[in-house]
C-alpha cells in the first residue's frame, strides 16, 4: 500500500503541467503500472479459484433434458438445486421435485451437498414428480381423527346404521362401553402426541400416501365399530376373566408406547450419529435393553390386547395387518441403527426380544 501511495503521488506530480519532462513522466508512471498489475493479477487468481458446476436435469421416465442449471456452487445442497430448478421451470414447486442420481434410484435427501455427488464439472440428475405434497402433521391428524369419529358414530348408533327393532330389544354388554373408551383413548393419545411430542425431520409427504393411510385406518375402523357396537354382538367367551387382563395389558402398552416415543424424540434432538436410546429409570423404557423399536412392540401389544378384549374377527385382522407393517418398519430402523451408530448393542433385536 505504501508503494501504491507513492506511485499515485508520482503520477499526480507528473501530470502537473510544466514540471516534468516526458521521460520522467514515463519513469514516474512505471511503479504505479507495475503495482496495479500485481493487484490485478491477484484479483484474477482469486476469481479463478471460484469453480462452478453445471447440473443437467433429465426426466426420469423419458430421459429427455428438462434444463441445465449453470453456475451452481459445489457447496449447494439438493434443496438449493430444487429452488434453482423451480426458477428455470416455475411449474414445478420444490416440495414436489424429486432428484436422483439414477433413473430408478431413490430421491436424494435435501441435505446432500453437490460437491459430494459431482465427479466432474458436469453432473446429471434425474427428475421425478413426487406429486402434491402435504405436511406429516396434517397426515397423522387426518388419519387419527377419522377413526376416532367413525367409531363414535357407531357407538352412539346413529339412525339407519342398525335395525331399530334390534336396538330396542338388546341391551349392550359392559365390554362394548369399555371398548369405546379404550379405542377413543388410543386415538386421542395419538393426536396429542402428533401435536406435542413427535418431530418430523422430513416435513412433507405425497398426498396419495395420506389417502392410502386414511383408506386403511378408516375402513378397518368402520368394520370393527360395526361389529363391536352391533345389537347382536356376542361378548368374550370367558367374560371378565378375559376382559380385565386384556384391559390392563392395553393400558400398560399405551403407557409404554408413550414413554418410549418421548425417549426417542429426546435422543433425536441430540442427534443419532453418535447417540442411541438407552433405558432410563422409567420401567417402560427398559425394553430398550432388548429391542430397537419398543414403541412398535407396545403398539402391537395395544391391538393384540384389544383383540382379546373384544373377541371379534375384524379387530384380529386389523391387529395382524398393523403388526406386519410395524415389523417391516422396525427391521428397517434396526438395520439403519446398526449401520450408522457405532458400538450399537449387538444383542438387541428389531422388535420382539430374542426373536425378531
Amino acid at each position: 500500500m505504501h508503494a501504491l501511495y507513492k506511485g499515485r503521488a508520482a503520477v499526480e506530480e507528473a501530470m502537473s503541467p510544466g514540471k516534468q519532462s516526458e521521460p520522467k513522466l514515463f519513469l514516474s508512471l512505471s511503479p504505479f503500472v507495475l503495482t496495479s498489475g500485481q493487484f490485478g493479477q491477484c484479483a484474477i487468481q482469486k476469481h479463478s479459484k471460484i469453480s462452478y458446476v453445471e447440473v443437467e436435469i433429465l426426466d426420469a421416465q423419458t430421459k429427455k433434458q428438462m434444463c441445465v442449471l449453470e453456475k451452481v456452487l459445489p457447496s449447494f445442497t439438493i434443496a438449493d438445486v430444487k429452488h434453482k430448478f423451480h426458477k428455470a421451470c416455475p411449474q414445478w414447486y420444490p416440495s414436489r421435485v424429486g432428484l436422483q442420481l439414477e433413473c430408478t434410484g431413490p430421491p436424494l435427501k435435501e441435505t446432500k451437498v453437490i460437491k459430494n455427488l459431482a465427479v466432474s464439472s458436469i453432473i446429471t440428475l434425474y427428475f421425478r414428480d413426487l406429486g402434491t405434497q402435504i405436511s406429516w402433521t396434517t397426515v397423522f391428524l387426518t388419519e387419527y381423527t377419522g377413526p376416532l369419529l367413525i367409531y363414535l358414530l357407531f357407538y352412539f348408533r346413529l339412525p339407519n346404521l342398525y335395525d331399530m327393532e334390534d336396538i330396542n330389544h338388546c341391551s349392550r354388554h359392559p365390554v362394548v362401553h369399555l371398548a369405546c373408551v379404550c379405542h377413543s383413548l388410543h386415538y386421542i393419545k395419538q393426536l396429542l402426541e402428533t401435536l406435542f411430542v413427535h418431530s418430523f425431520s422430513n416435513g412433507n409427504t405425497a398426498l396419495k400416501k395420506m389417502l392410502k393411510g386414511c383408506a386403511f385406518y378408516w375402513a378397518f375402523t368402520t368394520w370393527m365399530a360395526y361389529y363391536i357396537n352391533h345389537p347382536l354382538y356376542t361378548p368374550p367367551s370367558f367374560g371378565n376373566r378375559q376382559i380385565i387382563p386384556a384391559v390392563v395389558y392395553f393400558l400398560v402398552c399405551e403407557a409404554g408406547n408413550y414413554f418410549t416415543n418421548v425417549a426417542l424424540v429426546q435422543v433425536h434432538k441430540i442427534g443419532t450419529k453418535t447417540h442411541f436410546v438407552r433405558p432410563t429409570y422409567n420401567p417402560f423404557t427398559w425394553l430398550f435393553k432388548l429391542v430397537s423399536c419398543p414403541n412398535y412392540t407396545y403398539e402391537m401389544g395395544v391391538w393384540i390386547s384389544f383383540t382379546v378384549m373384544t373377541q371379534t374377527l375384524p379387530v384380529a385382522v386389523f391387529a395382524l395387518m398393523v403388526s406386519l407393517q410395524l415389523i417391516l418398519w422396525a427391521q428397517r430402523k434396526h438395520s439403519k441403527y446398526q449401520k450408522d451408530l457405532k458400538n450399537y448393542p449387538s444383542y438387541r433385536t428389531a422388535m420382539i426380544p430374542f426373536i425378531l
